[in-house]
């Protein structure tokens, strides 16, 4: 089985709680045997998969099958069409060069206000992109932002290869359906 959930800000992608305040995977009564595929920092949201079948973190995690996970990702200032084009072609972080990567402008975000609210300052505004990734180093899209002068405030996944988040709401979760297990695939 594979389940799509929708992590929500402040929740650590594991089950077990390493200080008494966490809040983690335990609280949103997922089926016994499952585990996540890959994470989410605690600060991120969006697009989290779980599953009780091993092949599949190898699948989709392995760098040889360049699975493609989608952001959208609102920083502090205004992107520019310059900026993109830096990071399409890979931004040093960490010392090393990023893979060339698909970054996007978007319109404003259709997303609801995150709870607890970004850092808001009046004199600075904000705008969102898309970033499409092949790696996922640590905190890789904040270092890449950060490179750019862009520094991240808000970041969703919201996709994994073709299937895509839609509307489930954060907190919840369900079992995809054959036919998305078959999206993953491609």
């Amino acid at each position: 089985m594979i389940l799509a959930f929708h992590k929500p800000y402040g929740v650590l992608s594991q089950f077990t709680k390493q200080h008494p305040e966490h809040r983690t995977l335990s609280e949103f009564g997922f089926p016994k045997q499952v585990y996540p595929i890959g994470r989410l920092d605690w600060d991120s949201e969006g697009l989290l998969l779980l599953s009780n079948e091993k092949e599949w973190n190898d699948f989709l995690l392995h760098p040889r099958h360049a699975h493609e996970r989608t952001y959208h990702v609102q920083g502090e200032g205004i992107a520019t069409e310059e900026a993109m084009t830096n990071l399409r072609k890979g931004v040093l972080i960490q010392g090393r060069k990023t893979k060339p990567c698909h970054a996007r402008l978007l319109a404003e975000s259709n997303y609801s206000p995150r709870n607890p609210p970004i850092r808001f300052r009046l004199s600075v505004p904000t705008s969102w992109i898309e970033l499409k990734l092949i790696e996922g180093k640590n905190r890789q899209v904040r270092h890449m932002t950060a490179a750019i002068g862009f520094p991240t405030l808000r970041l969703i996944r919201t996709a994994i290869g073709t299937f895509q988040l839609g509307n489930l709401m954060p907190g919840k979760w369900r079992e995809l359906s054959p036919g998305e297990k078959q999206l993953l695939k491609k």
